[in-house]
């Protein structure tokens, strides 16, 4: 009878303290909302068509590849100026560049988009203006399937089924995946490290989906984090939640070679291996965190002159000796 008491009292504490977590991250959710604040404006539009060397688009009907550009706010350019900074324009141009072709530019993506409004956007880019599906198609989304706290498995599995539809009509695809939205300021402590690890995760299963439905996933957590962490003043833009024009250059730059790659023009060497796993994930991994922090102690010991052994710890004794080997993210 007593252990039994004793259980109840601890279910309930942590029942309690449950629910206490929870109404801490609605009320941070609710103040990182109020400070962010709701789109109330539209990006610049800059569809057309794109020369090699040229300064604008043109309106002409005539063009040799197509581009579709899917997905959110990001891929749409929120927190762009001028036409110039738009993500769209920045791939057509450089795809221009790069093959000495006509590119035209069409953009589907919508502002508040998630992975559930995808095969819309999917739909209208296969009809196209032409009458005939894109060459290429990019797609960034994601942010809001973590904002809106949907299935990780099922925002990856209709990301996946959207470049599966895109590669049947022989359209090159290549998928930003899922920002590390850790990197937003005004969202707090700790709710700030929850959409961290639902935002890293969601990414990793993108990139598996992405793979599996035969297009190219770019890690955009892995490759810009580090920047928009150390400069979010220069990467983000007024809202501090989408990025900047020089944001929105840094994620241009890490999607044209997979881009290009994709339709077999890429003339920049071989193509940097993308990681199975989000080194930015890894290196937050509660293991990874112990192991870092034994290796430090071990190496200022060392440097001390100590007889400290001065071999480096692995992860895999840390998981020996019940470091967190079931904390992955």
């Amino acid at each position: 009878m007593a252990r039994t008491r004793q259980l109840s009292i601890v279910a309930a504490l942590t029942a309690s303290s449950a629910g206490t977590a929870y109404g801490l991250l609605i009320e941070q959710s609710k103040r990182a909302r109020k400070t962010i604040g709701f789109p109330t404006e539209q990006p610049p539009q800059a569809d057309g068509l794109y020369r090699p060397h040229g300064d604008a688009p043109e309106v002409t009907l005539q063009s040799e590849l197509t581009l579709a550009i899917l997905g959110d706010s990001t891929a749409a350019g929120l927190g762009c100026t001028t036409p110039d900074e738009l993500p769209g324009v920045l791939l057509a141009r450089g795809l221009a560049e790069e093959t000495g072709q006509a590119v035209r530019l069409t953009t589907y993506a919508v502002v508040g988009a998630n992975s559930k409004t995808l095969d819309a956007q999917v739909s209208a880019a296969l009809l196209g203006d032409s009458g005939r599906s894109p060459d290429a198609a990019v797609i960034l989304i994601g942010a809001n399937d973590v904002t809106a706290k949907l299935s990780v498995r099922g925002s990856a599995q209709r990301l996946g089924t959207a470049v599966a539809r895109l590669r049947q009509f022989s359209t090159a695809v290549v998928v930003g995946t899922c920002p590390d939205l850790g990197s937003v300021r005004p969202i707090p402590q700790p709710l700030r490290s929850v959409v961290r690890t639902w935002s890293l995760g969601l990414a990793r299963e993108q990139g598996h989906a992405v793979r599996g439905g035969g297009g190219h996933p770019v890690a955009l957590a892995d490759l810009l984090a580090p920047e928009f962490l150390a400069r979010p003043e220069v990467f983000f833009s007024t809202d501090q939640f989408h990025p900047s024009a020089a944001g929105y250059e840094a994620a241009s730059a890490v999607l044209l070679p997979a881009l290009c790659f994709e339709l077999g023009v890429w003339s920049g060497g071989p193509l940097a291996v993308q990681p199975l796993r989000s080194a930015t994930a890894e290196a937050r991994r509660p293991t990874a965190r112990v192991t870092a922090a034994l290796n430090r102690g071990l190496n200022e010991r060392a440097r001390a002159g100590g007889r400290w052994a001065t071999t480096l710890v692995r992860r895999a004794d840390v998981r020996r000796l019940g470091g967190g080997a079931q904390t992955d993210q």
